[in-house]
């Protein structure tokens, strides 16, 4: 897709908060500095759309996106921030969870991980709840460019044992540095969000 505009619409941490319209939605999750809002902002060309920090658990909304009037990019708080309580950590978990069930303009849900480490049990309980969610998803293998090209299938296979994925499993090594995977995540963007 041609990028021509994006712009944030707005915070929500309940379904009354939600952007009205019948725009379809993807949403971007993972745990705590994996590169979401560095995801975003490259797939959009815009580098400050989607605040970036280097503290982690600063997302404590869901926050919404227009892009070309088109669609919405969704930013989910991160998981598993160990410096934010328990309580907000539920908080948290509720809300994304509302949202993820509830929300009907939802088509398609990115998954981030870190290919430099293996997953998280945060990341395979999210991955889990995924496939049983029957939400399209997609996972993105994020910080690319922090290792050598040689060593991507090895990683990848790694992550893919973790989560019980088969071999052939589909994931796509991402850099917000070089663009690498940008135009391989639009193509699955753009195939769930075309109309029926």
């Amino acid at each position: 897709m041609k990028v021509n505009s994006a712009s944030y619409i707005g915070s929500a941490v309940k379904k009354e908060q939600y952007p009205l319209g019948e725009k379809p939605e993807v949403a971007f999750v993972g745990r705590s500095n994996v590169g979401k809002s560095s995801l975003i902002n490259t797939l959009v060309n815009r580098k400050g759309l989607v605040k970036t920090s280097g503290k982690p658990g600063k997302t404590r909304t869901i926050n919404f996106f227009d892009v070309n009037g088109e669609l919405n990019m969704v930013d989910l708080p991160g998981y598993g921030y160990a410096a934010v309580s328990g309580g907000i950590k539920e908080q948290w978990a509720g809300f994304i969870e509302e949202y993820l069930k509830k929300r009907e303009e939802l088509r398609l849900v990115i998954q981030l991980i870190d290919i430099r480490h293996e997953p998280t049990v945060l990341d395979v309980q999210m991955h889990s709840w995924l496939q049983s969610s029957g939400i399209s998803y997609l996972l993105v293998a994020t910080k690319a460019d922090k290792i050598a090209r040689g060593k991507w299938a090895k990683h990848l296979s790694d992550i893919k044992k973790k989560l019980l994925l088969p071999t052939n499993f589909k994931i796509i090594p991402f850099s917000s540095a070089n663009g690498e995977g940008k135009a391989d995540v639009w193509k699955v963007i753009m195939d769930h969000i075309k109309t029926p």
